[in-house]
């Protein structure tokens, strides 16, 4: 609370939505351990990163984040061609995920070796660090016509923050998938762009069953 700049419990309360009574039995430890959605609120609101606030485990700060999981920085590592300065080569992986669990790992993708090609300039434009960006196919027609099955998506990691109408990898109770985010009477939902909402209809995104492992910053298409 401190780091963050709150001068009061009051000021906090504000922010986050946690009632300031809550947040005074937190600190003065004499309530059992709250909720994963108000710790959830009170991180949010501080900037920090849940897992830390939960145990003391992985970076504290959510700018600090980078694909953390057990204790261990974890991920795909882009490897630049010392011969050719203007492009940045992204390894194509598979998501690994847990239900429950802010991070993830990543393993080789079905191509072994195969891996994307982004213009440096286009990262430096947008701001984006190589060291954060994924790539990785996608699966199924949820997302049609706007993702088609096969498709290759390159995912921000370092941008976790929900966006009305933006696209993003999801862990949704440990399953990897690619979602529009929505607003709607005051929660998140994740819907698909198919418009056969039987086969795919949306899903409320709340607490720990549903974490944003990052946006969806660019797609490779063979579609016409």
């Amino acid at each position: 609370m401190k780091d963050a700049g709150f001068p009061s419990q009051t000021a906090l309360s504000r922010v986050s939505g946690v009632p300031q009574p809550t947040i005074n039995r937190i600190i003065n430890k004499v309530a059992g351990t709250p909720e994963v959605s108000t710790l959830q609120k009170l991180a949010t609101a501080c900037d920090v990163n849940l897992q830390w606030l939960l145990d003391g485990t992985g970076p504290k700060f959510v700018r600090e984040q980078n694909m953390y999981l057990h204790g261990d920085i974890v991920g795909a590592k882009p490897i630049a061609d010392p011969s050719d300065p203007g492009f940045v080569h992204i390894r194509k992986v598979t998501l690994r995920l847990s239900a429950g669990i802010m991070g993830f790992r990543t393993e080789e993708g079905d191509d072994d070796g195969e891996t994307i090609s982004l213009n440096s300039s286009w990262l430096e434009k947008r701001g984006f660090k190589r060291e954060y960006l994924i790539a990785t196919d996608i699966k199924g027609q949820s997302m049609e016509p706007t993702l088609f099955d096969g498709d290759t998506i390159v995912i921000n990691t370092a941008d976790k923050t929900a966006v009305d109408g933006a696209v993003f990898a999801i862990n949704y109770e440990g399953e990897a998938v690619v979602k529009r985010m929505s607003r709607d009477a005051g929660e998140w939902w994740l819907t698909s762009d198919n418009m056969d909402q039987r086969r795919f209809p949306r899903k409320l995104c709340r607490n720990m069953e549903c974490i944003i492992v990052g946006r969806v910053v660019r797609k490779l298409s063979e579609q016409i």
